[in-house]
């Protein structure tokens, strides 16, 4: 086990503190560390419990059952008395995953401002957990952390996904609801799985023994932070942008008139300037009327690919180092000016694609008045030399087992009522096909953490992405879709549909409400033992009679829908490779699909693509039918 230093003096792990949340309804552990032999006294809710240390320096004692209340205090005393303050008894969800379950509150405040700002709620508190990795063994503590009530002023660091969620459970029972947030952006589901759950896996265990070496860790990470910094620094002296005799690009005075024109927003791939790697330099004069001058404005400019600096008027206004967030920069005032403004933005790409995302908002904006910033801007490009692509950033916590040590051991004492999880981007890139195994894997190895075999599960199934494509390609998302959807097969668990609240053109979508409200629904059904419709149709059974085939669902609440009018989405094929739209119709809650030049279809598919923008198949309380595939030889 982990090395935790024997003291004889009391310790605390950093779960154990003010404002914490314990499991209602449920024996609940706290424990800590003194020496051997030496007596621990907890006072809680008018009993008292004691115990001593052990060998190895630690104690525990569990706490009778309690029903939601408090706030209570808790002293627990040995040569020093600690007081605890502020305990709720409510219930505790685990809110694991990577970066959609990561993402926080501040990044979806553009969309839900009004409703974010008037809420406060100091029953709702979240733990967040610090990202740690360890490949030698389960560690016992966490390196740091503490429990925040939702505030104002603390709410902006909560998980979107898990502050939506934990809402609509307050809303509907009015129990204190604590988040124990442990999700890291980019890794897979493998590394959040214990090296003894992944023995029925072994090339994953394979690949994890030169990381047990701590020194071959480190030497990797320096090595991997000199290249990327001599990555930059080269670039850097190369482009010509920040370096001219003259004036630099940003500058107001600098004469541009031999650059050329473009047309923004673009991904740079559709352009003739494609670059493979390096800076490009972009500018455009931007006329301010006098009603915007004294008010505070911001800068909106979509998402870019992959790091950007902007300047107003020669004043750098901001900077972002990575493609993901929504690049929203406030203007200083005294920066703008009535009439024409300079805007000149440095873009850096990595590798392969760089651009300004489409369907993003590009504008100058005020409270009441906004300027817009597509169409015809200048471009040229800063590095004139060549310069090789920059290879991706070494992430450890990607590897297998590391976060689960980390991030995950040390939280074995909590007892949770439910797990909340979304993921499976990353594993969309690697191996889908066996995402299944290793999705079950996870919920079974957290099972044996918590020591509860019906430990509620509760996933978000991958929402629609990237480009709309052909139903006849190779779909990574839908594989990982379908794994999800069969995982249902493992008991005590639940999916969200969200393939129609996803965004195209952003990994990390913002519609985190209507997400969180999909978990809360099933945790109601699932969990609370309510009897409402919780899930959109899940695909149950498929039969075929003459050239038509007939697909039955569960979970049909009220009926069948075909949202919008015209059923779509379902796909037909003769032979299990060549697929083509199929006809579609919902009679007598059933769903007949065929096509009129296929007499013995071999398989059907329904939103079998990485963005099925089409599929509107619901049911009447406007839950989304799940992606599937049926193939109909095996019926």
């Amino acid at each position: 086990m982990n090395k935790v230093a024997n003291s004889n003096e009391l310790r605390l792990p950093k779960l154990i503190g003010d404002g914490m949340i314990l499991q209602r309804e449920q024996p609940n552990k706290i424990w800590g560390y003194i020496g051997e032999g030496k007596k621990v006294t907890v006072k809680f809710v008018n009993t008292i419990y004691e115990t001593e240390g052990n060998r190895e320096g630690k104690w525990e004692v569990c706490l009778k059952p309690l029903p939601d209340g408090g706030p209570y205090n808790m002293e627990i005393k040995a040569d020093k008395t600690i007081i605890i303050q502020n305990i709720l008894m409510g219930d505790l969800w685990i809110c694991g995953g990577q970066s959609n379950m990561e993402l926080p509150v501040s990044r979806v405040m553009e969309r839900y401002r009004d409703e974010i700002n008037s809420y406060v709620n100091p029953l709702i508190r979240m733990f967040k957990v610090p990202m740690a990795y360890d490949f030698e063994a389960p560690q016992e503590e966490l390196i740091e952390g503490y429990w925040q009530p939702l505030t104002k002023r603390n709410v902006q660091d909560f998980t979107a996904t898990g502050y939506f969620f934990a809402k609509k459970l307050f809303e509907k029972y009015q129990v204190p609801i604590g988040l124990i947030h442990t999700a890291v952006g980019g890794t897979p589901a493998e590394a959040w799985i214990s090296e003894e759950g992944l023995k029925a896996m072994p090339e994953y265990i394979e690949q994890i023994a030169k990381y047990k070496n701590k020194d071959y860790i480190r030497q990797v990470l320096e090595k991997d932070e000199e290249r990327i910094n001599q990555w930059l620094h080269r670039l850097d002296n190369l482009d010509r942008g920040m370096s001219s005799k003259e004036s630099r690009w940003f500058e107001v005075d600098y004469e541009d008139k031999d650059w050329a024109t473009i047309q923004l927003p673009t991904i740079w791939k559709n352009e003739e300037m494609y670059l493979d790697a390096g800076v490009v330099w972009f500018r455009k004069k931007v006329n301010i009327p006098a009603s915007m001058i004294k008010k505070q404005a911001r800068i909106l400019l979509g998402t870019i690919i992959d790091s950007d600096t902007v300047y107003i008027n020669g004043q750098k206004i901001g900077e972002t180092g990575y493609q993901y967030p929504p690049r929203i920069y406030d203007i200083p005032q005294g920066i703008l000016k009535e009439g024409e403004n300079i805007l000149a933005i440095r873009v850096v790409c990595w590798r392969g694609e760089g651009g300004f995302t489409p369907d993003k908002p590009y504008q100058i904006e005020t409270a009441d008045e906004s300027v817009d910033l597509k169409g015809k801007w200048l471009y040229k490009v800063g590095t004139g030399t060549a310069i090789e692509a920059l290879a991706p950033q070494i992430f450890i916590q990607f590897e297998p087992i590391g976060v689960h040590n980390g991030m995950i051991a040390p939280l074995k004492n909590l007892v949770p009522k439910g797990v909340i999880w979304y993921q499976g981007e990353s594993n969309a890139s690697r191996l889908p096909k066996k995402y299944k195994q290793l999705f079950e894997l996870l919920i079974k190895d957290w099972r044996r953490v918590w020591q509860n075999e019906k430990l509620p599960f509760i996933y978000v199934q991958l929402p629609n992405f990237k480009n709309i494509g052909c139903e006849y390609c190779y779909s990574t998302w839908a594989e990982i879709r379908d794994a999800q959807l069969k995982t249902l097969e493992v008991a005590h668990t639940g999916m969200a549909v969200t393939i129609d609240i996803g965004e195209w053109n952003d990994l990390h979508p913002l519609n985190k409400k209507d997400v969180g409200e999909r978990l809360a629904l099933i945790a109601r059904s699932l969990v609370y033992n309510e009897p409402i419709v919780c899930s959109g149709p899940i695909f149950k059974r498929a039969r075929v009679s003459a050239d038509q085939v007939i697909l039955t669902f569960e979970h049909i609440g009220s009926g069948l829908l075909a949202k919008g009018g015209k059923l779509e989405g379902f796909t037909i094929s003769p032979d299990g490779k060549r697929f083509i739209p199929a006809r579609s119709s919902i009679k007598d809650n059933e769903v007949i699909v065929w096509h009129e030049c296929i007499k013995q279809p071999v398989e059907v598919r329904y939103a079998w693509e990485d963005n099925p923008e089409n599929a509107n198949l619901y049911n009447k309380e406007n839950l989304p039918a799940s992606p599937f595939k049926v193939n109909l030889l095996e019926v």
